[in-house]
């Protein structure tokens, strides 16, 4: 039987999480195959998760890659006419003692997949979907239902329903500007025409400008809850790292000059390095996380260093 969807997910020292997710997952349908990169973990992690799992596809990295690296790496062995990115801290199976009175929420595979496949085929302008995204801790939060447009100044958008309680509010699928990284399904065919995903930002804010390469070719992003995934959030580098810091600051510049043009280009570099670092650099410092403040300067150092364009 020919393979209809790859899944793809990155392991970094993350192996429960990973075998937490492969355990949510179909493996017995042939038409689905599952993919993990593993990004040059410390452990030999990926002969773990090979032996445990042996109908799961494992390609292991000599070195990390980053987020789209190692996506990229996942793309190019992978089979399906649809690729179905997650972080290998999601999970697509209902959370039941907490969630059962919402059955709205409840996601069983194939029929998750399916939904998303359904959206994706409504129409050949559809290049992209993302299924409803919720916390996978307390009573589940939203965490993603779309999102709002970036301001081309500030970079600030709103992912909508971020932190409300699922009560299906957000049930009606609608076009979004932008996928959300944890959970994302894209046609082969778009990737053929706009590119893999780009790999100068190495972690944080590749999914964005995937989504404005795919846009740029024409195709519509969309939003849809019929699908529901949990997401445990940044097991990986932590919320409150330097190296999260470090990438957030430098990322967003970079996008600016990839994605802005002319006059908003510059007010965008005066706003994200006069104000916002400057800001974050006294916080930090009043805060007495000097590893922070030196994290942002870094990240601003080696964007005005770089060439990336």
């Amino acid at each position: 039987m020919n393979i209809e969807t790859s899944i793809i997910t990155i392991n970094y020292n993350g192996v429960n999480d990973t075998c937490g997710l492969i355990e949510t997952l179909p493996l017995d349908d042939t038409s689905i195959e599952v993919i993990v990169v593993d990004n040059a973990s410390e452990n030999d992690e990926a002969t773990l998760i090979e032996q445990r799992y042996p109908q799961v596809k494992v390609i292991r990295s000599a070195r990390n890659l980053g987020f789209a690296g190692g996506n990229n790496l996942g793309i190019q062995a992978a089979q399906g006419r649809y690729l179905f990115f997650l972080n290998n801290d999601t999970l697509l199976q209902h959370l039941p003692s907490a969630i059962s009175h919402q059955p709205s929420a409840i996601c069983h595979l194939p029929s998750a997949i399916s939904h998303l496949i359904n959206r994706l085929e409504s129409s050949p302008r559809i290049g992209m979907v993302c299924p409803k995204i919720r916390f996978a801790w307390g009573n589940h939060p939203i965490q993603y239902a779309g999102y709002t447009p970036l301001s081309r100044t500030t970079m600030r958008n709103r992912s909508i329903g971020f932190g409300e309680t699922d009560n299906g509010q957000y049930n009606t699928a609608h076009p979004t500007p932008y996928a959300h990284g944890a959970a994302m399904m894209v046609k082969r065919e778009v990737i053929d025409k706009a590119g893999m995903m780009p790999e100068c930002y190495f972690l944080y804010y590749e999914e964005l400008d995937w989504s404005m390469m795919i846009r740029r070719t024409g195709y519509d992003i969309w939003y849809e809850p019929a699908t529901t995934i949990f997401h445990k959030e940044s097991q990986s580098t932590g919320q409150n790292s330097p190296l999260r810091t470090y990438y957030i600051t430098r990322n967003r510049l970079l996008f600016v000059r990839r994605n802005n043009k002319d006059l908003s280009r510059y007010l965008s570099y005066v706003y994200l390095i006069g104000i916002v670092a400057v800001k974050d650099i006294l916080k930090f410092t009043v805060q007495r996380r000097l590893d922070l403040a030196q994290a942002t300067m870094k990240g601003i150092h080696h964007f005005l260093k770089s060439t990336v364009s």
